[in-house]
């Protein structure tokens, strides 16, 4: 009965319904993202006041700006509910292409832990840029199967949303014998993105996102500022939680703090190098790509959260397609990787938005939440990094996998 489409599809109306009544009432102002400052860039872009990311520098690449300006289109005072409907018209497509026609055991496990993964992360779910890119990465990625150019479009234009998506294509590029048309996709499609913003004037402000990222100071939900928050929490002096103006967002200062600020990007590169290192063993040992890739994924996108001075709660939204991936083509081996991150969006949502001020108080409690939710983001990468590796021993690497719906084997070549 699980696997009937009617009760599928009623589960995601029924869903969304909820997440877009939480983001309307208003409690802990989820939506404040899109109505102040998506709202803003959008009411600005289309006075002619501002060109973000052609002659303003932006702290998104370019195509953040379809859907924030898409919002506006029936004004201002329905910029949000357009917002929410047009996540939840990229969550139904990706939905439908997940589940199909007749879905099978692991596509309708897949989708129903999506359903919950949603509702436990909560508003922030719909409510920010990064549901845009979540939706989009999904269909990316099941195209794979059946149209792989089309795939490999849909992920280099996410990338051109939010950078996040970009592991997608590198974890491809590694576990695929594709390689190199992936390569080309991505870059022809950015060649057409970076000219047409160039024939505007945008010149090296294209790729101003580069520089506003690595500008950034500690954001208080990366992992590594909870030294900092649990010191505050504990009464020590000498921390300080503040709001930056100028990125939006909540960071926090105090002995140290400038020193783990400039070493977290090198670290993360080292990350994210050796889990391509650990792939490529892996790819060359001849593990399937349909084994290899989604831990190698699901370890990448990881490293981009738990590996960096940056964090927010809608970064949770990126581990969706990794272990929608993962649930598909070998449901038994990512049971538990799927429960530690519902765990983690239970969390999230805990901290964000309903005691989101208690956490800037550092009171322990709150404090406490997160921290144990950033624990579970280093575990989860360590239990990725270690399946990739042995992925890449001669008893691992081998290309059955059991428990997956042959069918829909999305990765298969």
């Amino acid at each position: 009965m699980l696997r009937r489409p009617a009760l599928l599809w009623s589960a995601f109306v029924l869903v969304h319904a909820v997440l877009i009544g939480l983001n309307l009432s208003g409690i802990g102002w989820p939506l404040g993202d899109v109505e102040r400052v998506y709202l803003g860039w959008a009411e600005g872009t289309v006075s002619g006041a501002v060109r973000l990311g052609i002659d303003t520098d932006f702290v998104y690449p370019i195509l953040a700006m379809a859907p924030i300006l898409a919002s506006l289109a029936f004004g201002a005072p329905l910029y949000a509910y357009t917002w929410l409907g047009l996540v939840t018209l990229l969550n139904a497509a990706a939905f439908g292409m997940l589940t199909g026609r007749r879905p099978g055991q692991a596509t309708a496990f897949a989708a129903w832990w999506w359903l919950a993964f949603l509702l436990l992360l909560g508003p922030v779910g719909l409510a920010r840029i990064d549901a845009i890119t979540a939706a989009l990465v999904i269909l990316g990625l099941l195209w794979l199967r059946t149209r792989p150019l089309i795939g490999a479009v849909l992920l280099s234009l996410a990338t051109w949303v939010k950078v996040w998506p970009v592991a997608a294509l590198i974890t491809l590029a590694v576990a695929s014998t594709r390689r190199w048309r992936v390569i080309a996709v991505f870059a022809g499609t950015s060649v057409v993105i970076i000219g047409v913003a160039m024939l505007f004037g945008s010149g090296l402000t294209i790729l101003s996102f580069v520089t506003e990222q690595t500008n950034r100071g500690l954001q208080i939900e990366a992992p590594v500022a909870s030294w900092w928050l649990v010191q505050s929490a504990l009464g020590i002096p000498g921390i300080l939680v503040y709001y930056d103006q100028e990125i939006l967002t909540y960071q926090v200062i105090g002995p140290g703090t400038d020193a783990v600020i400039a070493v977290m990007t090198p670290l993360l590169a080292l990350c994210v190098g050796a889990a391509l290192l650990l792939g490529w063993r892996a790819q060359r040992a001849g593990t399937s790509v349909d084994r290899l890739f989604p831990p190698l994924l699901l370890a990448l996108v990881l490293a981009l959260i738990a590996i960096n001075k940056v964090g927010s709660p809608q970064f949770m939204t990126w581990l969706a397609a990794p272990v929608i991936l993962g649930l598909v083509v070998s449901p038994r081996a990512w049971r538990g990787p799927a429960v530690v991150v519902l765990l983690m969006a239970a969390l999230t949502q805990l901290v964000y938005p309903y005691f989101y001020n208690g956490l800037l108080a550092t009171t322990p409690t709150m404090v406490l939440v997160l921290s144990v939710r950033n624990l579970l983001e280093l575990l989860l990468l360590g239990w990725m990094m270690v399946r990739v590796w042995r992925l890449g021993s001669p008893s691992g690497a081998d290309t059955t996998v059991p428990g997956a719906d042959r069918h829909r084997s999305i990765l298969k070549e």
